[in-house]
């Protein structure tokens, strides 16, 4: 039950982003600082942007929810967005940084044509979507257990912080808001795991407590399960807009790299700390609601003026994460679709409006989403997500950076416009014992190889 002291601590961390969020307005100028902060953003601000965005309540809230029912599975979420960001850092970041290019599709545009462009923004803003639901979701367990108020309003609450933390700041908001989340997120998750580890007498307790199958497997739900689904975030990381919104936003390609590294480095021990939360209150609470697991430990076992903190940075980190995304889709709509096909003579100012207004469109939307899916696991909608942009964006992706001669435009037209569709389709009236991520990318990749022979013939 929250106590005087957890509002008033939970009042004081909330005016201290609200401050850093205000100041973001002042660096808002023109539609390319709104998207790619006129991309003279440091290292610093690109890990925040990217650890701000993927660490939210899917790294944590439904990490802890994974956890209670399987264990270490729960670790794919972060330990594959980590990977990723890693992956980003080393072989990404110097040629998307060059292209000049303000978005992914953006940049698959240039390579394989508008079609491809207007393909990728449509089925990328389609996988965002869902992982913004995930997002949602997981705001909707921590406020109402925080406060026991019901559902919708729950949810309600949660899309109007979005709006109001995203739409007036742009990449600039979550970015350096996402520099003080991930010093606040680190601190209060580390603390988390730290005490779970504790009261549950060390790890040789929890050993001797939990059988090591399925809880201290990776594979605890199985290995086509988790394999696909850590596959599917290290894929939806390299693909999703938001992350290499980040990767295009550095001031330089240094900046870009290490901002991508800094990630790698930081995300995964956040995944453990959820883990161990998670573990504890499976021995000590068997009948609760998996998602209420991280909120009920912070309330029941951390001093109320640390806990105000966590509960907090919990928010934030939700809410944070689920604007980026929303960033992401809207970014996409507007210089991909708008700028591009719709208005192409729009002002720069028009194009900001239209920014802001499809932020404010894509969270009411989600919203619906949302009330009929109140109960669902949070971490599925983010692997599903991830599945689908993945898809989308990943070989064609690679394949205009690395084997940009060899493959025709039309090839690569086919590949993002099919790929998701077969994921789509496979999910809906495919076999549910294989990834509809496998899937899509074995259908991408043969429409890619094709693409390559046929352009050897052109030669």
């Amino acid at each position: 039950m929250l106590t005087g002291v957890h509002l008033i601590s939970i009042v004081c961390t909330l005016f201290l982003v609200t401050g850093l969020g205000i100041y973001s307005v002042k660096q808002v100028k023109s539609a390319a600082d709104f998207a790619v902060g006129g991309r003279s953003i440091s290292a610093p601000l690109v890990a925040g942007t990217i650890i701000g965005t993927l660490v939210g309540g899917a790294s944590t809230i439904g990490t802890a929810q994974l956890a209670y029912n399987y264990g270490f599975s729960a670790w794919w979420f972060t330990l594959s967005g980590g990977i990723a960001c890693i992956l980003l850092g080393l072989f990404l970041a110097k040629p998307l940084r060059e292209s000049g290019a303000s978005t992914g599709p953006g940049f698959l545009a240039v390579n394989y044509g508008s079609k491809a462009g207007l393909l990728a923004s449509i089925f990328s803003s389609l996988g965002i979507f869902l992982n913004i639901i995930a997002q949602i979701l997981s705001a909707v367990a921590l406020l109402t257990a925080m406060f026991s108020i019901d559902a919708f309003w729950a949810a309600l609450i949660s899309v109007l912080l979005i709006i109001f933390y995203v739409i007036f700041g742009g990449v600039w908001g979550t970015g350096l808001v996402g520099i003080l989340k991930t010093f606040l997120i680190y601190f209060s998750m580390m603390i988390a795991g730290f005490l779970a580890l504790q009261l549950g007498g060390g790890i040789v307790s929890y050993t001797q407590n939990f059988p090591s199958f399925p809880w201290f497997s990776l594979f605890g739900r199985g290995v086509a399960t988790d394999l696909a689904a850590g596959f599917s975030v290290l894929i939806g990381v390299i693909s999703t807009q938001t992350y290499l919104q980040a990767i295009l936003s550095g001031k330089n390609i240094k900046a870009s790299r290490q901002g991508a590294l800094i990630s790698g480095v930081v995300i995964p021990p956040i995944g453990l700390a959820g883990i161990f939360v998670g573990l504890y209150m499976r021995a000590n609470f068997p009948g609760l609601d998996a998602k209420l697991a991280l909120p009920t430990f912070i309330l029941e076992f951390l001093p109320p003026w640390l806990g105000g903190i966590v509960l907090a940075t919990l928010l934030i980190s939700i809410i944070g994460t689920g604007a980026g995304l929303v960033l992401g889709i809207s970014t996409m709509l507007s210089e991909d679709i708008y700028r591009k096909i719709i208005a192409p003579e729009a002002s720069d100012r028009k194009v900001l409006l239209f920014a802001r207004v499809s932020i404010i469109g894509i969270s009411l939307v989600t919203l619906i989403f949302v009330a009929g899916n109140i109960d669902s696991l949070i971490l599925k909608w983010s692997f599903l997500s991830m599945g689908l942009r993945g898809a989308t964006i990943c070989f064609p992706l690679l394949g205009a950076i690395f084997f940009k001669k060899f493959i025709h435009p039309t090839i690569g037209v086919l590949a993002i416009g099919l790929a998701p569709l077969c994921v789509i389709l496979w999910a809906i009236f495919g076999k549910q014992s294989i990834d509809p991520l496998y899937i899509g990318l074995l259908v991408s990749l043969l429409i890619l190889i094709l693409g390559s022979f046929m352009g050897k013939a052109r030669e």
